[in-house]
């Protein structure tokens, strides 16, 4: 490897140890309370699902893999910046998963949490590693190792584990298949190898899925009072997060040949349909109000990001501006009606998209 793919490298794994306010955390929570948890009210659906996670159905499909000539995006540079910042970004969510999940296993005596954290930490372990080497074909791999040692970490309830990593992976699912489906349709717009795997990948984030909405099902007080703003918290946070983190990433989507709004609100339909399953609300999306909202979301953090290129006195204090704004742009959106849900008798819910 050249010394530039090595400068390349410590770079790609700087960008993952980065705390910006939309880059993935690692985390840490209370494992007393995940140890406490019963799945008894879910237990028919809970056994089905754990006997499809020791299948293993995907073990062969992340072994397989791909060639990639890593100078036929140099002629496209902001693609290929895009598609760099994504799959550094993907990578730290999926190991933040990995970690997290190895701790709560090694700390739990609770079967069927361990069990099932030590499922999801195979999982996410071997998308990271599959992403690492889409990086390192690229000379910019991720060193694992320091991010794990390196990394800050933050203390997360854990009912606010339940709701993000829920929605994270429901998410995660809507957007890896909407990719995949528009690929199917359009292969000229599919400029590396590593989309032909987000269909057995998807399906892999829709299972962690399910597992959080039995886990929230089964422990219905979750769901319920109080509980309801948290989940209308999470929605919006995860939402607007999304949004925002997209529109910076233009070429990208120039790339697929998408429309990067007309993508993200199909992502959110689908996602909002998919968590009816579990959340006794939902956001409605279509209110002209909350998308004129997530338009203003996404200029002030634009303006912030030209605040923060600026520097010094007046662009720190421009930057506190800007976030004093947003959080009141965020509890507009916050406060809008949501849509009420009457939960199905059956949790899961198989992935037709």
């Amino acid at each position: 490897m050249t010394g530039l793919a090595v400068s390349s490298m410590n770079d790609s794994t700087e960008q993952a140890l980065e705390n910006r306010l939309l880059a993935p955390r690692f985390y840490r929570t209370n494992y007393d309370a995940l140890n406490k948890l019963d799945v008894t009210p879910v237990r028919a659906e809970w056994d089905e699902m754990m006997a499809d996670f020791a299948l293993d159905k995907n073990r062969e499909h992340f072994k397989r893999r791909f060639q990639f000539d890593e100078t036929s995006l140099d002629e496209r540079p902001a693609l290929k910046a895009d598609f760099l910042d994504l799959l550094v970004s993907s990578i730290t969510s999926e190991y933040s998963g990995c970690v997290l999940y190895q701790e709560i296993e090694k700390h739990v005596e609770n079967k069927d949490i361990a069990d099932l954290m030590r499922y999801m930490a195979r999982d996410e372990s071997r998308h990271a590693g599959f992403i690492n080497l889409a990086l390192n074909q690229m000379g910019v791999a991720v060193d694992l190792s320091v991010l794990k040692q390196k990394k800050e970490y933050h203390y997360f309830r854990p009912k606010f584990i339940y709701y993000a990593t829920y929605l994270s992976e429901k998410i995660g699912y809507a957007r890896y298949i909407t990719i995949f489906r528009h690929l199917q349709r359009h292969p000229e717009y599919q400029f590396h190898p590593i989309f032909n795997w987000f269909e057995e990948w998807c399906n892999d984030e829709y299972a962690h899925g399910e597992a959080f909405a039995l886990l929230m099902r089964a422990n219905p007080e979750l769901l319920r009072g109080h509980n309801k703003l948290w989940i209308r918290f999470f929605l919006l946070a995860v939402y607007s997060t999304m949004y925002v983190r997209d529109h910076s990433r233009p070429a990208l989507y120039e790339g697929f040949g998408m429309d990067i709004t007309e993508y993200d609100y199909k992502v959110f339909d689908i996602t909002t349909e998919i968590s009816r399953q579990v959340f006794p609300i939902t956001l409605n999306t279509d209110d002209p109000r909350f998308r004129r909202g997530m338009d203003r979301l996404l200029k002030l953090s634009q303006k912030s990001d030209r605040l923060r290129a600026k520097g010094g006195v007046m662009g720190a204090l421009g930057r506190a501006a800007v976030a004093v704004q947003s959080a009141l742009t965020f509890a507009g959106l916050y406060l809008l009606p949501t849509q009420s849900n009457e939960l199905p008798e059956q949790t899961r819910v198989a992935p037709a998209w």
